[in-house]
């Protein structure tokens, strides 16, 4: 079974449908209310991730289900950077990017790797001791503390990152008895 489509962007838009289309994919398969609650918890950290790691997202978001294996994939597209790459692929349960798998693949993705430009952090540009200063430390560490890897990885049997280029397919897999 496949479910409808949703669309998500970085306003919001789109994330309470996505998460009531999990619901109705966890009552039409028959899921027990602790595996839908579940279910529910995988799409917030999987959009959650994506947004977090991306920034600005125009994404489609979907469930594929057979025989008590559920797949949740989103696809969204981004201007990449080394940084970018490098949260999206440590993502994944094998620290591969999934779309080097063939020989053309794997060139491709060291030529995009090699072609990435550096993260642009102007927050940078201010000394530290002058950041400090600031009232409300208007400029706070904006480091990703990596939750929602952390979070999918524990309740997930398999995160699968694939990157061509500025798009960006995951896939998260969970199978439920």
């Amino acid at each position: 079974m496949k479910s409808d489509m949703i669309k998500i962007d970085n306003q919001g838009n789109g994330f309470q449908d996505a998460i009531a289309e999990t619901k109705k994919v966890a009552a039409m398969q028959g899921l027990g209310e602790q595996a839908s609650v579940r279910l529910q918890l995988i799409t917030e950290e999987m959009l959650s991730l994506a947004r977090s790691v991306t920034g600005e997202m125009q994404a489609s978001f979907w469930i594929e289900s057979a025989e008590g294996q559920y797949d949740l994939h989103m696809t969204t597209k981004t201007v990449m950077d080394k940084e970018k790459r490098y949260q999206l692929i440590n993502s994944t349960t094998s620290r591969k990017n999934e779309a080097a798998k063939t020989f053309l693949g794997y060139l491709r993705n060291v030529f995009e790797e090699a072609m990435a430009a550096e993260p642009d952090h102007p927050e940078n540009d201010l000394p530290v001791d002058v950041l400090k200063d600031l009232p409300n430390n208007a400029f706070e560490d904006s480091e990703w503390d990596g939750y929602e890897r952390s979070v999918l990885r524990k309740l997930t049997d398999d995160v699968k990152i694939a990157i061509r280029g500025g798009l960006v397919d995951m896939t998260v897999s969970k199978k439920f008895n």
